[in-house]
């Protein structure tokens, strides 16, 4: 029986803030290139179905192209779909699936369902629209909404106090890069327009705040192969902004569990019984990406003192060269480019301080 309660829905952004479980039909490359935040690909075709079919409607036409799915559809192959589909639909009983535009696809999968006793209602207009309203509600947010940027020269410790403050976006941790040279973690970056998606959903749970300004990171327009929306890199660069600081050593012992031992860890787990020549040779590539901007005597010294800071790293545990090597880092590389990137925005600085005093003040400005 056809549960009143359950009929087809169009896209709206309370669907998507509701956390509501999708079932995205679509083929796997569709599916990669961009999704619904936490929607599940149970696709009714596989790529290379998808790619045969898309020729056929080209060459033939939409009733051809159906009559080819419809030969592509053996019993087999249909009972795999409708057991996946099935599977998804028990699981998640308040759940909505797509397909590109909410068409072929999307019905095709519902009537199968149908006809195996389930009913499982889409969304109109299928992934299409409910891209649309993330689209809107991010330029919403962009055009109506302050932003304020958090600033700080590198390990001050900008993403514990972005993850602290409740009013805030993660632009870096969404991402999957820490939006430097050595800003690549051991798992792949999500695809552009995921990222996206996940941002636009982001900021509007954030309207539960009321008009709070939004606390950002200072990105370049680049995190990775991640490109910042335009439109939010120039409202960034506007942006009030908040100066982290933090002392030297703070910065030397984060920046060295950052990235060396969380490094350590990760080549750990691929060579168990040997992982310094996997450190080595993945700091040495990091240092070689920024060679030009280090210049050739000092990214010569610093590549020549990483073999000693592994060695004494694997012997005895001393991450001493380490902590020179990134002390250095910070003091000739990255604490001048800091400075005279700040210094161009200086009239935007409304405050300056340590993780505690930044949230004192974050706080305090909420209650003004």
């Amino acid at each position: 029986m056809r549960d009143p309660h359950r009929d087809d829905i169009d896209a709206s952004l309370d669907l998507l803030l509701d956390q509501t479980p999708f079932m995205d039909v679509r083929a796997p490359i569709e599916f990669e290139h961009g999704a619904i935040p936490g929607a599940v690909n149970v696709p009714i075709l596989d790529d290379d179905q998808r790619a045969a079919i898309g020729t056929r409607y080209k060459e033939a036409g939409q009733d051809a192209a159906i009559e080819l799915g419809l030969e592509l559809a053996t019993p087999d192959i249909r009972a795999e779909r409708l057991d996946a589909w099935a599977s998804f639909a028990r699981q998640h009983p308040n759940g909505y699936l797509y397909c590109f535009r909410g068409g072929l696809r999307s019905n095709t999968t519902q009537a199968w369902l149908r006809e195996a006793g389930i009913h499982f209602p889409l969304v109109r207009g299928g992934y299409k629209a409910l891209r649309r309203v993330l689209i809107d509600a991010f330029e919403e947010r962009l055009a109506t909404r302050n932003l304020q940027v958090l600033a700080g020269p590198t390990g001050s410790g900008k993403t514990e106090v972005i993850h602290a403050w409740r009013v805030s976006l993660d632009l870096e941790g969404r991402a999957g890069h820490r939006g430097s040279a050595f800003g690549a973690t051991f798992a792949p970056q999500p695809a552009q327009i995921d990222w996206e998606n996940q941002i636009s959903l982001d900021w509007a749970r954030l309207d539960v705040h009321g008009d709070a300004p939004v606390l950002v990171e200072d990105e370049a327009h680049l995190i990775g192969r991640i490109h910042l929306i335009p439109e939010l890199h120039h409202k960034m660069q506007k942006a009030p902004v908040i100066a982290l600081e933090a002392p030297m050593q703070e910065r030397v012992d984060r920046l060295l569990d950052d990235y060396v031992n969380h490094a350590l860890q990760h080549f750990s787990q691929q060579e168990p019984d040997n992982p310094w020549p996997l450190l080595g040779d993945y700091v040495s590539q990091n240092l070689h990406r920024i060679r030009k901007r280090l210049g050739g005597v000092r990214h010569e010294q610093l590549q020549q003192a990483v073999p000693d800071a592994v060695d004494a790293m694997a012997r005895q545990r001393d991450p001493g060269g380490f902590n020179r090597i990134i002390e250095t880092l910070l003091t000739d590389y990255y604490d001048p480019m800091y400075q005279y990137q700040l210094s161009g925005r200086a009239d935007q600085v409304v405050f300056r301080g340590n993780a505690e005093a930044v949230l004192d003040w974050l706080e305090h400005q909420r209650h003004v």
